[in-house]
């Protein structure tokens, strides 16, 4: 009779595969994904190296769960915001603070998200997630438009330069040691200003 796993050890190996993964991210959040191995998730966790390998066939496939699970993370309070009350120039201005906002927050675990050099299966993921933010952007821009709140322009080409500049714009001020207001109204300004709002 061949053996059939009963719903108690899926949720084992379920909790312990997620309990690797916190582990795995709580290296990157402090120490970027150079910080990641498969010996140090091992430790982490209290278990032999064998069992992170039963989950993940080596670190490219463990660093990619890590970037897809915090990004996805990063991509929901972005969206959150973009859906948020009022107009679209409202909404725009609010995701920009809270993308600057968490980034802030957690600066080694941006800067691992979004430019620390990383291993090509991170890097497919990281792209992907790029998309993702300019679709969402692109939404609110083309709304704006829409409603006469931002001025006339190509929706899909503004969301991706705004996705780009709000990361690059924020890698030397991630070394700050304290979130800054003033880089904050910055970012919010400037996207405001690049779609033509009126700020």
């Amino acid at each position: 009779m061949a053996y059939r796993e009963t719903d108690l050890v899926r949720q084992r190996k379920v909790a312990q595969k997620s309990g690797l993964l916190h582990t795995a991210e709580a290296l990157v959040r402090e120490g970027g994904f150079g910080a990641l191995t498969i010996q140090a998730v091992a430790e982490g966790a209290g278990v032999g190296v064998g069992t992170v390998y039963r989950y993940f066939s080596g670190k490219d496939e463990l660093a990619t769960e890590v970037f897809k699970r915090a990004t996805s993370r990063e991509v929901s309070a972005v969206r959150e915001a973009l859906n948020g009350s009022g107009g679209p120039a409202a909404c725009l201005a609010a995701a920009a603070e809270v993308f600057a906002v968490r980034a802030f927050a957690a600066p080694k675990l941006a800067w691992a998200l979004i430019a620390e050099p990383v291993d090509p299966a991170v890097d497919i993921a990281r792209l992907q997630y790029r998309k993702t933010y300019t679709a969402l952007f692109e939404t609110v821009v083309q709304s704006g438009i829409v409603s006469g709140e931002f001025a006339p322009q190509s929706a899909a080409l503004s969301a991706a330069a705004l996705v780009g500049a709000m990361a690059e714009s924020l890698l030397g001020p991630l070394d700050s040691p304290a979130c800054d207001a003033d880089t904050i109204a910055a970012l919010r300004l400037f996207c405001l200003r690049a779609v033509g709002a009126r700020c």
